[in-house]
């Protein structure tokens, strides 16, 4: 299961290691995230899932291998047309002072914009969208700095989807939100596959949402693929052991049919 090559692929990585310095984060990795699907990247820390999407992303770059975005190697695409292709949200993203939500928000329309072109309806109904999807439309004029963790989360997402690309990496991206923030994030990026064909990928931590709302699981164990594929056929006792050291069972979601993991 550690090669998840697939001819669909939107994204792949080929033969990848992956270093900081002389320490090896990934090794070999072999992985491929589905078009128009929901992926999710799970493993504990030190697995190497932030690693992994911050060079699907081509911030870092791979020792040996090649990331490959449509068949096409992201190092020869440049920074304008990676930013163009793909909405990134990092963990712990900070913004000059003194930003407004909206300015924020507004930031994301930059890829589309060159030297002397103005802003368009086009780009403002991309931020008014964006807003509206994240329920940031009340926090437009308030500073970044007056808001709670989960509103300034929000808002980086809003920032993301008004991107416009056609491929989303979120890492982690449910911290600081409450559970109905959690939820209502994890219905927008389903529909946002679903409806506007996008592909997701986001590092998360909570097996059972995961689970829930993903249709793509990579579970990670120093560096290495452990299993991928979808949740039924990947999430089981042993594989949680193996790469989360702890003993569960697993049984069906009596609401959504996915798996559910209970430790035990």
């Amino acid at each position: 299961m550690a090669n998840d090559m697939q001819p669909s692929a939107k994204l792949a990585s080929k033969d990848v290691d992956i270093a900081y310095g002389h320490r090896l984060i990934v090794e070999n990795l072999n992985l491929a995230i589905p078009a128009r699907r929901f992926t999710a990247l799970l493993g504990p820390n030190g697995s190497g899932k932030s690693t992994i999407l911050r060079t699907f992303a081509a911030l870092l770059k791979p020792s040996t291998g090649s990331i490959l975005l449509d068949g096409r190697d992201v190092a020869r695409l440049s920074t304008r047309e990676m930013a163009r292709k793909f909405g990134v949200l990092l963990q712990g993203p900070v913004a000059p002072e003194g930003l407004t939500v909206s300015d924020l928000v507004r930031q994301g329309r930059y890829p589309h914009q060159s030297l002397f072109s103005r802003w368009s309806a086009e780009d403002q109904q991309a931020c008014d969208e964006a807003m509206v999807l994240t329920g940031t439309v009340d926090l437009a004029n308030r500073m970044l700095d007056t808001l709670s963790g989960g509103q300034r989360q929000r808002a980086w997402i809003a920032m993301t989807l008004a991107q416009q690309g056609d491929t989303l990496l979120l890492d982690e991206p449910t911290t600081y939100l409450d559970l109905e923030h959690q939820i209502e994030l994890m219905k927008l990026i389903t529909m946002l596959v679903a409806k506007r064909g996008k592909t997701a990928v986001a590092v998360l931590h909570d097996i059972n949402q995961a689970a829930r709302y993903a249709q793509h699981l990579v579970l990670l164990k120093a560096g290495k693929i452990s299993a991928a594929g979808a949740p039924l056929d990947v999430l089981s006792p042993d594989i949680i052991e193996d790469v989360f050291k702890v003993k569960s069972v697993v049984f069906q979601d009596p609401v959504t049919g996915t798996p559910m993991c209970i430790p035990l």
